[in-house]
């Protein structure tokens, strides 16, 4: 059987054992975020139902009936933090007028994201797929992953269609190379890794794109 499975099992064998009462009021976002936090800080696998129910300071039955299982709760985690933390890539491609602009700025608020103090270091998409053992978690995560490598190939192809990048860009690889640059700054943060030094890794990441037609910047 599955960790999570036996994880989520127990939690619930354990809540029908206690005896009924009126269930404890609580904030219902406050508790999510506070799961959040610690699906961040220590990955999806090794944040038991245990573990959540103290950080949130709710009992097992408050839980499942506010966020359902422990998957489900952290598919919520997932799209919050999205919002609330993670949606600089988006906001970057939404807003910057070429492809190599909004690279720039995404690596570089990633180094200030990644590194902001109040919060675990990293990003939570990258870093609660590690060890992960529940393939539909993994998947969805790697779909998150995917999605926005996707996103930065797709505004690549534009400007290469537009004359703002060299006809014979390899707008896979670049999109690729962006993507690992994220990740490998993740991982950089909560090794330890400064803004600054961050920043200084964005720099020499941005000098390998090539420059042609009417971007000057």
């Amino acid at each position: 059987m599955h960790p999570m499975v036996n994880d989520d099992a127990a939690a619930k064998a354990r809540a029908k054992t206690r005896p009924r009462g009126r269930p404890r009021s609580f904030d219902r976002e406050t508790a999510l975020e506070k799961a959040l936090l610690a699906f961040w800080e220590h990955g999806y696998e090794a944040t038991s139902v245990a573990d959540l129910t103290r950080v949130m300071d709710i009992g097992a039955p408050s839980l499942y009936a506010a966020f359902g299982d422990k998957r489900s709760l952290f598919e919520e985690v997932v799209s919050v933090y999205g919002t609330r933390y993670g949606s600089f890539p988006d906001r970057a491609l939404a807003e910057e007028p070429t492809a190599r602009d909004a690279v720039e700025r995404t690596l570089r608020e990633a180094a200030g994201a990644y590194t902001e103090p109040g919060h675990p270091h990293g990003c939570l998409v990258i870093h609660a797929a590690v060890n992960c053992s529940t393939p539909e978690v993994e998947q969805s995560l790697r779909d998150r992953r995917n999605a926005n490598i996707a996103a930065f190939e797709s505004r690549i192809r534009a400007d290469v269609a537009a004359g703002a990048l060299p006809p014979g860009t390899d707008a896979a690889a670049l999109a690729r190379h962006t993507g690992a640059m994220i990740q490998g700054m993740s991982q950089q943060a909560r090794d330890g890794a400064s803004r600054e030094e961050l920043e200084a890794v964005a720099e020499i990441a941005m000098s390998i794109w090539p420059r042609t037609g009417t971007h000057t910047g």
